[in-house]
């Protein structure tokens, strides 16, 4: 009798049949991927058992990149070269940088896209993410022993439409499928109330190295609801480490123009002061510059919370924002989950505490939740059994609306609204007989078009000519899960209709990003060689290194005929390698292995009876 395998709505055909996903923190300062393996969720350790990948990328003159730890130790020598919260420049103009004139780069601007110079060449902060998610892959590839089916990659809830773009882009450059965008809060939400049962209103407190969100959700039986989000896609812990650098510089009385190294030294200890203060009332913060200038100063705590309470004040402004947004007072609140590691600074959880009067959730490790959250989802998009049910209903960070006649913005979508969405609203003609329209679509909350972001323009054509106000044009917006737009307009009697999926112009476009795939791709077989001619040349340099030392002790134990033969062939080997010939490489150290393996014989046998010398029988027992 044939059996029939039969599977519940939802769920996959094969019940033994897992699909490989996993969720992706691509942080400012560090990065983690994270997967459910066995109905568990876990944090993907590296070779070392680290789970964190500090979000720094360097480039070596030989088009080598270095990306994490290693990376992160050569910050301070090699600034220009190595890139570090490279997330804050994700989708952004060099106009719309802080502090830029603090930052240690080269920058340049294409097309209204920033670049950065380095010595591989002028880098997109797109391609810089990218070297971060391949690394997030290959190590997630490996500890689970397959390809993977996709990704979901956390992105702040406050990353516009161009951020968001940006992140998609540099995921698709890294060959990673993305399932979805997920917002910050919304991942530490379904992290959380998953794990812990959780149930009503909760502020989500997520303050990393570039970014800031504050999200009030509602968690009611698997329903993880948005009710407000605010937030600063440019305030985070970076902002902490350039006012400890203003005050570095200030204190210091360091005169004239400081050298992109010198900038990073100051940054780098500015920061591990900030971290000791977690622990200690004070910290030491000691920097020798290039100049032979040595700085030696301590920071107090109470240092630190004066020069840093405007930043403090600013996250606080935003959570009233938010809690007005919400019509929610304090009150009301069931509790706080702190996420990024910014919130371990003292400053900011005696703040918030003081504010809200109850102390925060600290059960939840703050590095750690956003990955555990996304994997959480990805493997329930992926179509893994998880025998959890649970809805997310995500909102738009930021209005979205038209420039009308005057510069004025007319808001379709509000901001808080909830996502997936699409919202139309209808236009009409200003003069007599128009026949065309022009759209301009902008981001914001500002009533003015120059105050607001703009991110797409397009061109109605063949309306009929008729008085001014009797065309009827609806516009229509429409936004995804992942957050990203499409807008479409038609006239209503013609039926004339034109649209646009919004692409920012801070990111690559579609034709770069294909060449770099295919750049990628054709030159894989190439770099693989190259790989190997550069592994097998070490090992040749090593041989050579460790026969020609073993002559100039023991030559004496090999005949003159010996002797000349390994020299001749040590002698082909670095001719060899000069000129990188792979296969002759290859040949002549099995050749040279092979006439120095009764060399290497004799050598121990000396070394044996050198060791045993003068003794006795019973001595060696």
């Amino acid at each position: 009798m044939a059996l029939l395998q039969i599977a519940e709505p939802g769920l996959s055909a094969d019940p033994h049949q897992h699909r490989l996903a996993v969720g992706i923190d691509l942080g400012t300062t560090n990065s983690l991927v994270a997967t459910v393996r066995n109905a568990q969720t876990e944090v993907i350790a590296d070779h070392e058992g680290k789970k964190l990948l500090p979000s720094v990328v360097r480039y070596l003159s030989d088009n080598e990149v270095v990306v994490g730890y290693e990376a992160q130790k050569a910050a301070g020598e090699d600034a220009k070269n190595t890139i570090v919260s490279v997330k804050r420049f994700l989708g952004r103009s060099q106009a719309d940088l802080e502090h830029s004139a603090n930052l240690p780069y080269e920058f340049t601007t294409d097309a209204g896209m920033l670049r950065i110079k380095t010595r591989a060449g002028e880098k997109s902060p797109v391609e810089v993410s990218a070297e971060i998610l391949k690394t997030l892959s290959a190590r997630a590839q490996e500890a689970l022993g397959g390809d993977l089916v996709g990704a979901v990659i956390t992105v702040p809830a406050y990353f516009d439409d161009a951020q968001r773009q940006a992140t998609k882009d540099a995921a698709r450059l890294a060959g990673l499928n993305v399932l979805r965008l997920l917002n910050e809060p919304t991942a530490a939400a379904l992290a959380y109330g998953l794990d812990e049962g959780a149930e009503g209103l909760y502020v989500i407190y997520d303050l990393g190295g570039g970014t800031f969100d504050v999200s009030i959700l509602r968690l009611t039986k698997g329903v993880f609801e948005v009710l407000a989000t605010g937030g600063d896609s440019a305030l985070g812990g970076d902002d902490f480490d350039h006012r400890l650098f203003c005050w570095v510089t200030q204190e210091a009385n360091i005169q004239g123009i400081l050298s992109a190294d010198d900038k990073r030294r100051i940054l780098v200890a500015a920061r591990q002061a900030k971290e000791s203060l977690s622990l200690a009332q004070e910290a030491r913060l000691e920097v020798l510059l290039s100049t032979g200038q040595a700085l030696s100063l301590t920071l107090t705590r109470e240092a630190f919370k004066h020069m840093t309470c405007h930043l403090v004040k600013k996250t606080l402004d935003t959570l009233k924002n938010v809690m007005r947004d919400a019509k929610l007072d304090k009150e009301a609140i069931q509790g706080l989950v702190l996420v990024g590691g910014s919130t371990r600074m003292p400053v900011i959880r005696e703040a918030i505490t003081e504010y809200l009067g109850f102390e925060p959730l600290d059960n939840i490790n703050p590095d750690e939740v956003v990955a555990v959250g996304a994997a959480k989802q990805a493997n329930m998009l992926a179509g893994n059994t998880t025998g959890d049910d649970w809805l997310l209903l995500d909102v738009t960070p930021l209005s979205l609306g038209l420039e009308t006649m005057g510069g004025l913005v007319e808001k379709v979508i509000p901001r808080n609204t909830p996502i997936p969405v699409a919202m139309a609203q209808d236009f009409t003609t200003f003069k007599d007989g128009q026949t065309a329209m022009a759209i301009h679509v902008v981001q914001g909350e500002r009533e003015i078009v120059d105050a607001c972001r703009s991110l797409a323009r397009f061109e109605l054509r063949g309306l009929p000519s008729l008085v001014a106000g009797a065309a009827r044009i609806r516009v229509t917006f429409t936004v995804d899960a992942d957050g990203l737009l499409s807008v479409s307009a038609r006239e209503t009697q013609t039926g004339v209709e034109a649209s646009v999926t919004v692409k920012p112009s801070y990111g690559l476009t579609d034709d770069e990003i294909v060449r770099m795939l295919q750049d990628g791709t054709g030159s894989a077989q190439e770099d693989m060689r190259l790989r190997a001619l550069r592994e097998e040349e070490v090992e040749a340099r090593r041989l050579i290194e460790s026969t020609v030392s073993a002559l100039a002790s023991d030559a004496d134990l090999l005949s003159q005929q010996e002797q000349d033969t390994i020299r001749n062939l040590i002698a082909q080997l670095l001719a060899a390698v000069e000129v990188h010939n792979l296969d002759d490489i290859k040949e002549l150290e099995a050749q040279l292995t092979t006439a120095t393996e009764s060399f290497a014989e004799r050598r121990m046998d000396r070394a044996i009876a050198m060791a045993l010398s003068g003794k006795n029988i019973d001595e060696i027992g």
